[in-house]
């Protein structure tokens, strides 16, 4: 079976084939330095960028493997959550696809298939628990197959990987500042003490990381000098040593507070044993390192995908509608794109 794979859901334009469940090749066009001169990305510039790369990444891929459209059996495309008018382009390109060569038509929840994304060149096992920490969300899942995903958490505000680039925007980071901090976070010591564990005091398994933002926000207009050093922050090497114990010490706050929520859905889920953390954040080295260890010390284990795989990729999106594929399921051509804020739908039908 013969997949392919089309991620246009924020910034990342990105097309994947997957052939019987295995990865066979990529590309991406990164948008990065455009919303760099923002600080963030733009809506607009993000569709009218996916737009005008995602053509010619197609053939690339096509050329590049020897393979017609007349070839593949799935279309599978990010339907959402993400930015509507980026959906919308990626969503467009797929249909027109299908329409063309009479492949099916799978839309991927782009949520589900960062942790899927877990079992590219991977058995995964299940049960399990999800943990997703990106940009936008940070959720909490029991994962019964790869078709059969529950939400038990979520971002009540801000997500963690939002924390960390916002943090790193007010200490003046090269966007995006979240990878940047973490590098820092490695270089420092991290004090316990500096940051509260945002959002425990209670017995749910949601997340809401605003109120750690705002205190390292405090922390940094009380010890920082606006000059203290060169903005924006775009090496280590230039990094003073009491900036670089702050990004341990917030790191630490976040990837406690995260184990912390992780370890509770576990205490509810004793016959769990298999935990997967996919999103951006998932790259992050202590959150990495700490969910090996807590999985450890729980005798069971732990799966995340590969540090290029954790960001948003077309090889996740291919992966996923592989999956959804090989269990019988398919999307209609009416498929709705599905903005962040909106629940996305469980309307697969029969193929």
């Amino acid at each position: 079976m013969l997949v392919l794979g089309i991620e246009s859901s924020c910034d990342e334009t990105g097309l994947a084939l997957v052939r019987d469940g295995r990865l066979a090749d990529h590309v991406l066009a990164s948008q990065a330095d455009i919303h760099a001169l923002f600080g963030g990305v733009v809506p607009e510039l993000a569709s009218r960028e996916h737009l005008r790369f995602i053509g010619g990444l197609y053939d690339i891929l096509m050329e590049r493997q020897g393979l017609g459209a007349g070839e593949l059996d799935a279309v599978a495309v990010a339907r959402g959550p993400g930015l509507l008018g980026c959906l919308l382009v990626g969503m467009a390109f797929a249909k027109g696809l299908c329409l063309g060569c009479g492949a099916r038509l799978v839309g991927v929840n782009h949520l589900h298939a960062h942790l899927l994304a877990a079992g590219i060149g991977h058995r995964l096992e299940f049960p399990a628990l999800g943990l997703l920490v990106s940009g936008g969300h940070t959720n909490i899942y029991h994962m019964a197959s790869p078709v059969e995903i529950t939400q038990l958490g979520r971002t009540l505000d801000d997500a963690a990987g939002e924390a960390f680039d916002k943090c790193g925007k007010v200490l003046g980071l090269a966007y995006p500042g979240g990878r940047l901090l973490d590098a820092l976070a490695r270089r420092g010591r991290a004090d316990a003490a500096m940051f509260p564990r945002p959002y425990l005091d209670n017995d749910n398994l949601d997340f809401s990381f605003s109120g750690l933002k705002t205190a390292a926000s405090l922390y940094a207009a009380a010890h920082f000098a606006p000059d203290a050093w060169p903005r924006p922050l775009e090496s280590v090497d230039s990094a003073p040593e009491a900036l670089c114990d702050m990004c341990a010490s917030f790191n630490l706050a976040v990837v406690e507070t995260l184990e912390a929520k992780v370890e509770r859905a576990l205490d509810r889920y004793p016959a769990v044993r298999n935990l997967i953390v996919a999103g951006g954040v998932a790259a992050n080295s202590l959150l990495r390192s700490r969910m090996h260890d807590l999985m450890r010390r729980r005798g069971g284990q732990v799966a995340m995908p590969e540090p290029s795989l954790c960001t948003d990729n077309a090889a996740m999106i291919a992966h996923a509608g592989y999956l959804v594929h090989a269990h019988g399921l398919e999307s209609r051509l009416d498929l709705e794109a599905i903005p962040r804020g909106r629940a996305i739908p469980d309307d697969f039908v029969r193929a």
